[in-house]
């Protein structure tokens, strides 16, 4: 129940993720503020842009912490040369790489997704590019990904050796981990050992099996049924020779099917701990003060279902806001099925931000306007609420 004195405005946290292909985090923040203020003129905004690990980690880690960027070069998914950005935040120690930068499902146009073949060798470049630049503290965003290789293709661009049976390198993507017969780890970068890695990540997934990176997340990447069971089948067999050749187990890891199974390949460097995504940046802006210090939380994602109430933003922001009495709103720009588990969580509602029928390419040119509009309409709603409350009859 919302709840603000008369004698002062309402203060209004606004934390969103970035809408995927449209608009970042900061962007985000940024039209729905200015739908709270259209309704609201008087209202105290506090600007909080969030991320999980996916899309906008660096941006909303950097901004919130007063850091900057550096331009590197890096590879695509298909291996085609990009530039790509990493991260420094405010302390001058710490890099932030975001897989989706170079690995990610945004690089590639529908028809070139393929987890059969793409791979996260661009996601090593980055690394070793914060280790090139002195970095020994290192943010690894791992959500986003067009990927499903086990993170291969980073740990060959970090030195380690992936071999066939005539000893050559695996050829890049999933299907090269079918034909995978020795891990070699000795040529591994030796700066590594030297560095803390901590993995931001927003899923639970193990490696294999009916809740692993290829059955829940490989559709989305382009793979087919049949796909789907030759990557399942891929990831089981890496890990069956990562077991035997570096004695690590790391199929049933929470978390080691992120990304397409790059938790799995990070667990295998040295001083690597996996960590929410969303708790990472939660503390890096000063979350909890500033739910201390708001009335109303707005936050917001590009799609909100059942999986948002498995650890995505919006869930875990509900949850800390919950704990303190904070009403939570979600504006989605659409809904799936599922999307109704949020609820529980401490979410007062969801709204969609499309008013009618659209095509996804006009909903995304129209982000930022959708998501203003969907706020201001957010917030006359919350006045009529409170004017029903105080005229209910005693």
């Amino acid at each position: 129940m919302l709840s603000v004195s008369a004698s002062r405005p309402i203060r209004v946290l606004v934390a969103p993720q970035g809408f995927k292909g449209s608009l970042s985090p900061l962007a985000a923040a940024r039209a729905i503020a200015g739908g709270i203020r259209a309704a609201w003129p008087d209202a105290g905004v506090d600007l909080a842009p969030v991320a999980d690990g996916g899309d906008g980690t660096v941006d909303a880690l950097v901004l919130a912490t007063g850091g900057r960027k550096i331009p590197v070069p890096a590879v695509d998914p298909l291996g085609r040369p990009i530039e790509a950005e990493i991260g420094v935040l405010g302390d001058g120690q710490t890099a932030v790489v975001e897989m989706a930068q170079a690995s990610g499902l945004a690089r590639l146009k529908p028809e070139e997704r393929n987890p059969l073949v793409t791979t996260t060798y661009g996601t090593g470049l980055l690394i070793r590019a914060a280790l090139d630049a002195g970095f020994r503290r290192i943010i690894v965003g791992i959500g986003g990904s067009a990927t499903n290789d086990g993170g291969a293709g980073m740990l060959q661009a970090l030195g380690m050796r992936l071999l066939d049976r005539s000893g050559r390198p695996i050829p890049p993507g999933g299907q090269g981990l079918l034909v995978l017969e020795r891990v070699d780890a000795s040529g591994l970068d030796p700066r590594l050992a030297e560095a803390e890695i901590i993995v931001a990540s927003d899923v639970t997934n193990p490696l294999c099996g009916p809740q692993g990176a290829a059955a829940v997340y490989g559709p989305q990447k382009g793979a087919t049924l049949e796909m789907v069971r030759l990557l399942d089948e891929a990831l089981a067999h890496f890990a069956e020779v990562v077991r035997r050749d570096l004695g690590r187990d790391v199929a049933g890891v929470p978390g080691a099917g992120a990304a397409g199974g790059l938790g799995a390949g990070l667990l295998l460097l040295p001083n690597v701990r996996i960590r929410p995504g969303a708790d990472v940046v939660f503390e890096a802006v000063g979350l909890d003060a500033r739910l201390a210090a708001c009335d109303l939380v707005v936050t917001g994602e590009g799609a909100v279902d059942r999986s948002t109430a498995f650890g995505k933003t919006p869930a875990r922001l509900a949850e800390r806001a919950r704990a303190r009495g904070r009403p939570v709103v979600v504006l989605a720009g659409r809904l799936g099925p599922g999307y109704e588990e949020v609820y529980g969580l401490g979410v007062g509602a969801v709204v969609p931000i499309v008013p009618g029928p659209l095509s996804e390419a006009e909903a995304m040119a129209s982000a930022a306007d959708l998501l203003s509009a969907a706020a201001e309409r957010t917030c006359r709603l919350i006045d009529l609420g409170r004017l029903l409350a105080g005229n209910r009859p005693a």
